[in-house]
């Protein structure tokens, strides 16, 4: 016997008069669901996929970005330390020439303290002299400016880094090594000898 078209259209897995529940009417079992949820399932895994990625490459860029960093840091310190080093080769430059110019006129300080040495005490010599020993302090403190300084020497202990040995003599009012007398300045530059001080050691 053949069914109606009206019957026809009614849900197989029902028999013909029998009520469809109103939960089936609104969600069908064809199999809808099991789709959506199965394409749901992809995208979160698409989605995961992509958010791996996106991470792998910001760390990679990360690791980049970290060793340019590096490599400028690396370069910043090095340019320093050269600009450093060749600040301190012209300084050191700088003050081994003017020391060797300057070294030129301790010759005129000795001519200097030589004539005043033998300054007369009469007469128009005693203004004569005074004269000269102005100019004398003048050198001296020209000198000083440019960072040249004379070294200490009479009663001191006799020192071969800043002192010449002219000769060694018995003292009793001396203790051994100590120096008895200055013969000739001696003159530093920072702590560069441009002289040393010729002196008489007692022994």
């Amino acid at each position: 016997m053949l069914k109606s078209k009206k019957d026809s259209n009614n849900d197989p897995a029902h028999e013909e008069g029998e009520t469809i529940p109103e939960e089936e009417k609104l969600h069908p079992t064809d199999g809808t669901a099991s789709d959506q949820d199965t394409e749901t399932a992809e995208e979160t895994q698409e989605t995961t996929d992509e958010q791996a990625q996106l991470m792998a490459e910001l760390n990679e860029a990360r690791a980049e970005a970290q060793e340019y960093l590096d490599g400028w840091q690396r370069a910043r310190a090095e340019f320093a330390n050269y600009k450093k080093r060749v600040e301190r080769e012209n300084q050191d430059s700088y003050k081994r020439v003017t020391g060797d110019i300057l070294s030129r006129y301790l010759n005129v300080i000795d001519d200097l303290e030589l004539a005043l040495k033998e300054q007369p005490q009469e007469g128009d010599a005693g203004a004569w002299a005074k004269g000269i020993e102005l100019i004398y302090q003048k050198l001296l403190g020209m000198l000083e400016t440019e960072g040249v300084k004379r070294i200490q020497a009479e009663g001191e202990t006799f020192d071969p880094l800043l002192h010449e040995a002219l000769s060694h003599e018995e003292s009793s009012e001396h203790e051994d090594g100590q120096i008895i007398d200055v013969i000739r300045q001696g003159y530093k530059m920072d702590e560069r000898v441009l002289r040393p001080a010729l002196v008489r050691v007692a022994k």
